[in-house]
């Protein structure tokens, strides 16, 4: 199941609650049919806090951990929309009281950072220009209802309050087994509000979306990541979608079941003409967004196969961290031919790889190998993510056939494929996903080692974010989790 033995043995025992996606996994693996999920949902909606059958209700109230214990939040709807150079927040949440005694209160924090990748930076702007109560402008609801707050810690740039579920006229208690709606908004400037956006998944939840809303003339790229108590931050597994809305350009994204405790980042650019940026290089950009690098040798290594179906669960993470990889490297740069990414780039040493052609759903291949190409080439520029900071013009052939093999261990016939995906993307990427040596080496190396390729400066074609993400999942750590996955989903021989 991909999940620490330790962690496991907690669940067993009831040392901790067992999180949706931890029954999700347990139900596949198990093969249940769908009903160890629907059993941990039934349990996180009912399941009366230990503390709350024993306690009185006023204790309740005023411990934070203790109402976490209490709620479950049926869906939160997070908004944040850019105008006129300041933020606007406004967060719903649906609340239900899993608890045997009524609910008065609800805690909320109100973060900054405006530049989250320099802390002192940041510490010194707050020093001198702190977050004001006066500034936020905070207002909650409770379906028609305005709620009283009160602060529980002001500092610089943080904020903790209480929302009150009541006002000058009534009070507002959410009673055991009932579930109510509550809404609060606030404002920050853009000279204290970073790049970014994060939900943290405090209570259990069973649906969160979040909007994230910018003037189209700026034209925002969005990204996200996502991390957990027991994994490092990734691309977030779900895709962003976009759209435009007159003179707005809309960003959503939504997942189901978060597990506890989970974070989901998300971080974007804007074409403006006061941003500022740091002098990096682009392969420094790709750098941060966690690719692999030419002067590393895990882009060396021969790759090992999968052994399918035995390895599927190892396979299906990797390929799904494959494909999330692409949503922030399209942020970063505008792949107009397409975009290939394997394995190794993300530092794990497997043979599995992700191609995308234009307007084309992402392809992934395992133990992937080219049989056949055409002996009709032509010359176009090329790059490659692990080797950013150049072009070369290079041959390639108009058609190659792969040979690969599914989840199942089933090996494909030969699929075809032409130009623009047989060229730079797909042709360099299998033979960085390749367990055996081909023909064609990567754009990169060719790149690097040919006196005779023409090269062309990148960096005046690529767009860059003004803050690049600087992703904690370096190579280091997603080798661990390559590690970690390799052994859960292996058995020893006979």
């Amino acid at each position: 199941m991909a999940y620490d033995a330790s962690y496991v043995s907690k669940i067993e025992n009831a040392q901790q609650q067992p999180t949706h996606e931890f029954a999700r996994r347990a139900d596949e693996v198990l093969n249940t049919g769908g009903s160890l999920i629907r059993r941990c949902r039934e349990y996180t909606s009912a399941r009366p806090s230990p503390r709350a059958a024993h306690s009185p209700a006023h204790v309740i109230q005023d411990d934070a951990s203790a109402l976490a214990q209490c709620l479950v939040v049926r869906h939160e709807e997070a908004e944040c929309r850019f105008a006129d150079g300041t933020y606007h927040m406004h967060m719903r949440r649906q609340l239900y009281n899993a608890s045997d005694v009524p609910v008065t209160r609800y805690l909320i924090r109100i973060a900054v950072d405006r530049h989250p990748n320099t802390p002192q930076q940041s510490n010194e702007l707050y020093r001198q220009r702190p977050l004001t109560w006066e500034e936020i402008g905070l207002r909650a609801w409770c379906g028609d209802e305005e709620l009283r707050w009160e602060a529980k810690h002001d500092r610089d740039a943080f904020k903790e309050v209480w929302l009150l579920f009541e006002n000058e006229h009534r009070k507002l208690p959410l009673y055991p087994g009932e579930t109510s709606w509550i809404e609060y908004r606030y404002t920050v400037g853009e000279d204290k509000w970073g790049r970014w956006f994060q939900r943290a998944i405090r209570l259990p939840t069973e649906r969160l979306s979040v909007q994230l809303i910018f003037p189209a003339r700026l034209d925002p790229a969005v990204w996200g990541t996502e991390s957990t108590m027991t994994a490092q931050a990734v691309a977030v597994r779900t895709a962003i979608t976009q759209r435009d809305d007159g003179d707005e350009r809309i960003f959503s994204w939504s997942t189901d079941n978060p597990p506890l405790h989970a974070r989901y980042r998300f971080e974007w650019r804007l074409n403006d003409s006061d941003a500022t940026s740091e002098d990096v290089s682009p392969s420094e950009r790709m750098r941060r967004l966690g690719v692999v690098q030419s002067d590393d040798p895990a882009l060396r290594q021969t790759c090992e196969p999968f052994d399918l179906p035995s390895d599927h669960d190892l396979a299906r993470s990797i390929s799904e961290l494959l494909t999330a990889f692409l949503h922030p490297l399209r942020a970063a740069h505008s792949f107009g031919k397409g975009i290939g990414l394997a394995a190794p780039q993300i530092g794990i040493n497997r043979c599995a790889a992700v191609v995308q052609a234009p307007d084309q759903p992402p392809l992934v291949l395992f133990n992937p190998r080219i049989v056949d190409a055409s002996e009709e080439t032509d010359e176009q520029y090329e790059g490659c993510l692990s080797f950013f900071d150049v072009r070369g013009a290079l041959q390639r052939p108009l058609r190659i056939e792969v040979e690969h093999t599914d989840l199942d261990g089933i090996p494909t016939s030969p699929a075809s494929s032409t130009r623009p995906l047989a060229s730079g993307p797909t042709r360099s990427t299998i033979s960085k996903a390749s367990s055996t040596p081909t023909a064609c080496p990567p754009a990169s190396i060719l790149c690097q080692s040919s006196g005779t390729t023409a090269r062309e400066p990148r960096g005046a074609t690529t767009r860059r974010p003004t803050d690049p993400p600087v992703f904690t999942h370096k190579r280091s750590q997603v080798r661990t989790e390559h590690a970690r996955l390799t052994t859960a989903n292996r058995t020893p021989s006979p």
